[in-house]
């Protein structure tokens, strides 16, 4: 893990907590930042954990949302394929034909075997059944290929997303009723509906219980942090956003 960890600084996790206020108003800052992000961090994992960097890789991400992840991947010379359930999504960032498939996560439209490298980036936490798409995305994985999620923890300060750092720890529904009253509409990400509670523990259970697990490590933490992810109850609330990392 060598080159994983050494690209997890403090200056990098510095540089996307000053991003994520602009998720909502600045979208381009934002996932632009976070895409770059993404690309390095799954070329440095498939670096060190298997013979090849993502160069000529096939690349799938799941819930890959408005298209800012592919021209990243396609800096690191890989074969890159978004799947998106949502046509607003696509038809903002005019994807419409190669490389932009509009579908469902827990159902992926491909074979088995297809793609080098599997992941999905803050998906898990917006979708009711996220094991169903773990599954998948191990299904369509190549024999040594890398599965990765990553997710927000909801019980980390980012778990209530544009909701704030404190309401959601009262409850989702207390979350969701304060926003809509304060800023006289509904959150983006609703709770119960494209908001779900999942915890540090349930990704680490459901990557023990497949039998592929490798690493789990916080994403937006520097090297010297990982710890935390060891730490029963304290990861819950240290972590922020947990990756898992299997190999199929």
């Amino acid at each position: 893990m060598y080159r994983t960890r050494r690209m997890a600084t403090l200056r990098r996790s510095l540089r996307l907590l000053r991003s994520f206020p602009y998720e909502q108003y600045r979208p381009a800052v934002f996932y632009g930042g976070l895409a770059a992000d993404t690309a390095s961090l799954l070329d440095a994992l498939s670096r060190d954990l298997t013979p090849a960097s993502l160069r000529g890789a096939r690349v799938l991400d799941v819930g890959g949302g408005p298209g800012y992840f592919a021209d990243e991947f396609a800096r690191h010379g890989a074969w890159y394929v978004g799947l998106e359930p949502s046509v607003s999504e696509l038809s903002v960032a005019g994807l419409s034909g190669y490389g932009a498939v509009r579908g469902d996560g827990t159902a992926l439209p491909f074979a088995n075997d297809s793609f080098d490298v599997v992941y999905s980036s803050n998906v898990a936490e917006h979708i009711p059944d996220w094991r169903k798409m773990g599954a998948e995305m191990i299904r369509v994985a190549k024999p040594g290929g890398l599965v990765v999620v990553s997710y927000t923890v909801w019980l980390g300060p980012f778990g209530g997303h544009e909701t704030g750092l404190w309401p959601h720890y009262v409850g989702g529904e207390f979350a969701r009723r304060r926003y809509a009253r304060k800023h006289g509409r509904e959150p983006k990400n609703v709770w119960g509906t494209s908001l779900f509670d999942v915890s540090a523990s349930d990704g680490l259970a459901w990557a023990k219980e497949t039998g592929l697990m490798v690493t789990a490590f916080p994403r937006y933490h520097p090297a010297w942090a990982w710890w935390l992810t060891r730490v029963p109850v304290l990861r819950e609330f240290a972590v922020s956003n947990l990756v898992v990392v299997l190999r199929a």
